[in-house]
């Protein structure tokens, strides 16, 4: 059976999550990218290496043409923020298993989004959009929600996404994201106050698990830097049928799902983003291990048609907790511990690097600022922070000018 993989970058829930499982499910993988070498390079190394084909994966088109002339398609899949739509179109071009292209656009879109679910009468944000070039002093200021929020309406992650406190701060934030995304049209919103978690769900189209979701503590305005996660066996039922609800009028129940919310004081969830694909960050390996299923099989699966089990046999007695060290300067990264595993008091940490020695980078104010990634599991969640907290002060950093 062939599997077609869409990527732009061989990141690490493909390496590590998706490849394998593939290979454990004796697929062969054709892996579709815009830029084929890296990922030749990426998964020279691997056992279950994958054919590596180059293709402009940003248009549905040339993903189906390219198809059409090689093996015939059993499922075409992708885990990329920006690929869900172009997947779902071909999927169903051959008549294989997929997400509903319109859910993939209009949770990419985050203006769509924001339109659909007031739409629905689920939850009215205040959103405004913004082509590219637009000057945000077009805006109605006196009915601009101040404090607001400014970012890319396809972006991803943190990126380029910041708090505004006045229409000047606006103005610059707009002036600084354009810098680096000329041809980006943006989103301005109320900012959703409250505490940030997430949803992670897994469908087959008729049967929906929840398998639970993290808090997030984030670094301090005007950026949005995830700088610890700990895993929820369960959210409140009641937040969780809000989002839910949300979920269903925006189409979404096939495959993996990630959807970040904040819980206001009056109990409400209110959605700030549905990533239609499998958490990342290296959180998906995570909570593989946390719940203790074939994560990654099941998500393939549910792209090759088969049914999800009624019972995932998730695990319930393992705690996660999860520390991001950032860069708090521009500079070049000189020295800094190397990947490890460890079991430290009862307590599996581990780490890795997500920035090679040698490298410079700016001060990105994102999750791009990411050096390393720590994970902590076990029965204790006190213990994890404590283990994690000694971890990182224990080694070192260096970032020189």
């Amino acid at each position: 059976m062939r599997l077609y993989l869409l990527a732009l970058n061989p990141t690490d829930s493909v390496t590590e999550g998706f490849l394998p499982a593939a290979a454990q499910l004796g697929l062969d993988v054709t892996v579709l990218s815009d830029a084929a070498e890296p990922h030749r390079l990426a998964y020279a190394g691997l056992p279950c290496a994958p054919e590596v084909l180059e293709c402009d994966v940003r248009d549905f088109r040339e993903v189906i043409g390219l198809i059409s002339r090689h093996h015939a398609p059993d499922a075409v899949f992708t885990n990329s923020d920006h690929l869900q739509t172009q997947a779902a179109l071909a999927a169903g071009y051959f008549g294989l298993p997929a997400k509903d292209w319109k859910a993939a656009l209009r949770t990419k879109n985050k203006a769509e989004l924001r339109r659909h679910l007031a739409a629905a009468g689920l939850d009215a944000v205040w959103s405004a959009e913004l082509a590219p070039g637009q000057d945000p002093a077009e805006l109605d200021g006196a009915a601009l929600p101040f404090p607001c929020i400014v970012k890319p309406r396809e972006g991803v992650a943190s990126e380029d996404v910041a708090l505004a406190e006045d229409m000047g701060e606006l103005v610059q934030l707009c002036k600084e994201i354009r810098h680096r995304r000329a041809d980006a049209a943006l989103v301005v919103e109320e900012y959703l106050a409250g505490e940030l978690c997430t949803l992670e769900t897994l469908g087959d189209g008729s049967r929906r698990h929840v398998l639970g979701g993290f808090r997030t503590r984030l670094s301090a305005p005007p950026g949005f830097i995830e700088e610890v996660m700990e895993f929820a066996h369960a959210h409140p039922r009641p937040v969780v049928d809000q989002v839910l609800a949300q979920l269903d009028a925006l189409g979404v129940g096939f495959g993996a799902c990630h959807t970040e919310f904040t819980v206001q004081a009056d109990g409400r969830a209110r959605i700030i983003e549905v990533n239609y694909r499998a958490i990342g960050d290296r959180t998906d390996l995570a909570m593989a291990r946390i719940l203790d299923i074939p994560y990654f099989e099941h998500v393939l699966r549910t792209h090759l048609g088969e049914p999800l089990p009624a019972d995932l046999g998730s695990r319930t007695d393992v705690q996660a907790h999860n520390l991001a060290v950032c860069a708090d300067r521009a500079g070049t990264l000189s020295a800094a511990p190397e990947a490890c595993d460890l079991v430290i008091d009862g307590v599996e940490l581990s780490y890795r690097p997500l920035r090679a020695l040698g490298e410079h980078h700016p001060h990105y104010r994102t999750n791009r600022d990411y050096l390393g990634m720590i994970w902590a599991l076990g029965p204790d969640l006190d213990e994890l922070r404590r283990v994690t907290a000694e971890f990182a002060a224990g080694h070192q950093w260096v970032i020189t000018p």
